[in-house]
C-alpha cells in the first residue's frame, strides 16, 4: 500500500498540519508502509498533478480541507483514487463559514472518500453545515511524539530567583489570539516574579508587528521566535505552566497535548477545542474571561503543588488515551478499507 500525505507546509515548519504529517509519515514508515509527503508550500499548483502521478497512492490523503484538499482534488477524481480529508479547526470553525472560501471546501469534502476529525464537535459542525458528508466523518484523536534536542533557554532568558514560567505555543495569528495573557500576566507580574514566554512562528504579519509593539518594555515578557519542534520537548520541561489563549482549535491542539505529556497544568481558554482533552480542575485549568485567566493564573504561581498535580493527572489522560500507536492503527484501518472498496 503506497500513501502519499498532502500538506499545506512540511518540517521544518513547526505549524499544526506540519508536526502532525510529520508525525503519521514517521509512523507508517515504522511500520513498512510506502509513504511519502507532497509539501504545497515547495510544490507549484501545476505541477501537483505530475507528481502524485509520479507517486501512483493507493490513497491520497489530504490535511486542511481548504489549504490542501483543493490542490489533489482533480488528480483523485482522474484516476479515481481514493481521497481521505483531515479537517483542521480553521476549516471547520472559519473556513466553512466564510462566503469565499466555503465552495472549495464544500466540493473538497463531496469529492472526500473519508473525513477525518479530531474530535466529535468537528464532525457535528461539519455534520451541519454539509449534512451529505457526515456519514464519512471518522474520529481519529491525535496522539504526541516529542523530541529531545536541548533548547538553550537558560542562555536566552535566565530564570530569577523564584520565578515561574508560563509559556505560549502558539502560530503568531489572530485566531490564537496570544496577545490576551499580557494584561492580566502583566498585573500579576506586578505582584510575583513571572516570566512569559511566547514561541512559534509568525504566520499573519501583522499580528507579528502587533506582538512585537505590545511586548516592548515589559522586561517580564520575551518572544522567543520559532523554535524547532525536536527542541519543543526540552523547551516544555524549562517552564512551569502553558497557556492557550485560542479563539478556536480543531478539537485537540498539538501544543496542549504535548504540553499534556510533558506534565504541564495548562490554562486554556474555555473552547470546544480545549475542553475536549481538559478536565477543569482535573488536568488543567479552564477560563472564559480575562478575570479568570488571572484568578487561575494566580493559583498556579501561588500553588507548587496545584502544578504537580494538575500535570501529573494530564501526563497520565494523554499517555491512557491517546497513544501513538492507537492512532497509527486508526489510519491503517481506514486506508485498508479504503482500498478494498
Amino acid at each position: 500500500m503506497r500513501i502519499t500525505l498532502v500538506t499545506p507546509i512540511a518540517v521544518p515548519s513547526v505549524r499544526g498540519n506540519a508536526v502532525t504529517v510529520n508525525r503519521l509519515w514517521r509512523a507508517l514508515g515504522e511500520r513498512g508502509v510506502a509513504a511519502e509527503v507532497v509539501d504545497l508550500s515547495r510544490t507549484p499548483a501545476e505541477a501537483v498533478a505530475e507528481r502524485l502521478a509520479g507517486l501512483a497512492p493507493d490513497v491520497v490523503h489530504a490535511f486542511h480541507a481548504f489549504r490542501g484538499a483543493p490542490a489533489a482534488v482533480p488528480f483523485t477524481r482522474a484516476r479515481g483514487v481514493p481521497l481521505v480529508v483531515s479537517l483542521t479547526g480553521t476549516d471547520a470553525n472559519h473556513d466553512l463559514l466564510d462566503p469565499e472560501r466555503r465552495p472549495a471546501i464544500v466540493t473538497a469534502l463531496r469529492a472526500a472518500r473519508a473525513l477525518i476529525a479530531f474530535h466529535e464537535t468537528i464532525r457535528a459542525r461539519v455534520a451541519r453545515e454539509v449534512p451529505e458528508v457526515a456519514d464519512r466523518v471518522e474520529i481519529i484523536p491525535q496522539s504526541v511524539v516529542l523530541g529531545e534536542d536541548p533548547y538553550p533557554l537558560s542562555a536566552v532568558a535566565p530564570r530569577r530567583a523564584g520565578e515561574v514560567r508560563f509559556l505560549l505555543p502558539a502560530g503568531i495569528r489572530r485566531v490564537k489570539n496570544v496577545l490576551f495573557a499580557l494584561e492580566p500576566l502583566g498585573a500579576l507580574a506586578r505582584r510575583y516574579p513571572i516570566r512569559f514566554l511566547v514561541v512559534g512562528p509568525v504566520i499573519e504579519e501583522e499580528e507579528g508587528a502587533r506582538l512585537r509593539a505590545a511586548l516592548k518594555g515589559a522586561d517580564w515578557a520575551s518572544y522567543l521566535g520559532e523554535v524547532p519542534h525536536p527542541q519543543m520537548g526540552s523547551l516544555l520541561d524549562q517552564v512551569d505552566v502553558v497557556v492557550n489563549s485560542s479563539l478556536s482549535e480543531g478539537g485537540m491542539a498539538n501544543s496542549v497535548l504535548e504540553a499534556m505529556v510533558r506534565a504541564k497544568p495548562v490554562l486554556a481558554a474555555d473552547i470546544e477545542g480545549n475542553r475536549s482533552v481538559i478536565e477543569h480542575g482535573v488536568d488543567g485549568l479552564l477560563y472564559r474571561t480575562a478575570g479568570e485567566f488571572l484568578q487561575g493564573a494566580e493559583r498556579l504561581v501561588g500553588d507548587p503543588a496545584l502544578r504537580a498535580r494538575l500535570g501529573s493527572a494530564a501526563r497520565a489522560r494523554v499517555t491512557r488515551l491517546y497513544p501513538p500507536e492507537r492512532e497509527l492503527d486508526a489510519h491503517l484501518d481506514l486506508y485498508r478499507r479504503l482500498t478494498m472498496r
